[in-house]
């Protein structure tokens, strides 16, 4: 898988993921449903946590991998970026650890100043390197 690929299937999990978990926290369920009730949140927040685990390797992969304008504030961006991701990836792997995911621990993480850190960070990275 290409640097570029690597890095955008980080991005797309993880935004998957945040999609998802705004539509399960309106839900208003007190657990988990069966598998039969549809998509599993569990299923979205382990991948979204394997994609904020390996998110800044694979940008700083893709920054090394090509040649951009602003690559060296790039650069000091990925460890902003990571920073952000780690944060974000124990919350995520703080809601994993419980029995049952309801809607109200969803809506806490999604509320997190973590996860909206690590999003506006994502959304910031990706313009920039549009523009360069």
């Amino acid at each position: 898988m290409s640097d570029d690929l690597k890095f955008a299937a980080c991005v797309e999990a993880i935004e998957s993921a945040y999609e998802f978990m705004l539509a399960y926290a309106a839900q208003g369920r007190d657990k988990e449903g069966s598998r039969a009730d549809g998509p599993s949140i569990r299923v979205f927040l382990t991948s979204a946590s394997a994609a904020l685990h390996a998110v800044e390797p694979a940008l700083q992969d893709k920054i090394s991998g090509g040649a951009s304008e602003n690559a060296e504030q790039l650069n000091g961006f990925s460890a902003v970026l990571g920073d952000d991701a780690k944060r974000a990836a124990a919350a995520v792997d703080l809601a994993l650890s419980v029995p049952s995911i309801s809607s109200q621990l969803v809506d806490n993480l999604n509320a997190s100043i973590h996860l909206r850190a690590l999003l506006t960070s994502l959304f910031l990275v990706d313009e920039a390197m549009r523009k360069s």
